[in-house]
């Protein structure tokens, strides 16, 4: 979701009269929507798989989850946000279907024994892979923007009278300079201009260099090149994750019987087999002094 706040924070939030210094803030409140769809499909999902099996809801979610992603594709930069919380908000729901039954049909597969180092492998996987995660779409991104940001910053910056010698020094600086500048709440454009720059211009190119438009509509066209090639890879993750759920083997291991008893053994009339029954030779009770010998064998 690291994408979708670049793309609040940097573009829409400020085309929407949002400043600078409050995009952080309601970039977070945007993605309420994913939040609730988390919170209201976590525990059904949960309960649904546990009575009607985890594959159904694991491969649903994430095939959910690479069509939410294809319909954000189709989204323009500048998009209506009722639709966006929409999509947002069935995103949620697709991924959290395929959160609790993954980790029940994780945990199912594993023996009693080894249930709690499962749980904290899986644990460990999901935490790396959100890390990773992060490093791979802002990749995607910086590969995208780097085509064509350069050229779009420094035309855009000449055709409002900012020196070519600073306009070039500013597209000539990594993509990575240009979000983070959107990113940290500050304005982006005096951030990498600089004071001196700006002292140069006319009142009036100050205020249009600087306004809340001026850098987003600059950047929109290059970022969804790059906003496109990391949803096709997040489609693509999806996807494999669909297959690799309905591959899964839904058997449950063999259990290690709990303090010696196994269940298998248990009788219909709902007590556990014994040793006898198990077919142990039954115990002999002590036989009384002077039984079982023959009258024969009395006194002559």
């Amino acid at each position: 979701m690291f994408m979708l706040i670049i793309w609040l924070q940097g573009i829409w939030l400020p085309l929407h009269g949002y400043s600078f210094s409050r995009t952080p803030l309601w970039a977070g409140i945007a993605m309420l929507p994913l939040t609730a769809g988390f919170l209201i499909a976590g525990p059904i999902a949960g309960i649904l798989s546990d009575r009607f099996g985890a594959r159904p809801f694991a491969v649903g979610g994430m095939i959910g989850t690479a069509v939410a992603f294809i319909l954000m594709e189709l989204l323009p930069v500048d998009f209506p946000y009722p639709v966006f919380a929409i999509l947002l908000f069935g995103m949620g729901l697709t991924m959290a279907s395929f959160g609790s039954p993954n980790r029940a049909g994780v945990m199912n597969s594993l023996p009693a024994e080894y249930r709690g180092v499962g749980a904290g492998m899986s644990t460990t996987f999901v935490n790396s892979a959100q890390v990773l995660s992060i490093g791979i779409f802002f990749s995607l991104i910086i590969v995208g923007l780097s085509s064509s940001l350069p050229q779009s910053l420094y035309h855009g910056l000449i055709a409002h009278g900012v020196p070519s010698a600073s306009a070039h020094r500013v597209a000539s600086l990594p993509p990575v300079s240009t979000l983070f500048a959107a990113l940290l709440g500050y304005n982006p454009v005096k951030e990498l201009l600089g004071p001196g720059a700006l002292a140069h211009l006319t009142h009036a190119q100050q205020v249009t260099l600087t306004g809340r438009s001026f850098f987003p509509s600059l950047i929109a066209a290059p970022f969804k090149s790059g906003l496109h090639a990391a949803f096709d890879f997040a489609i693509v993750a999806s996807l494999l994750a669909a297959v690799t759920s309905w591959t899964r083997s839904g058997r449950s291991p063999a259990t290690t019987p709990l303090f010696g008893i196994t269940p298998s053994l248990e009788p219909a009339n709902g007590k556990f087999a014994t040793a006898q029954e198990l077919g142990k030779e039954p115990a002999k009770e002590p036989t009384p002094a002077g039984a079982g010998v023959s009258s024969e064998g009395m006194g002559g």
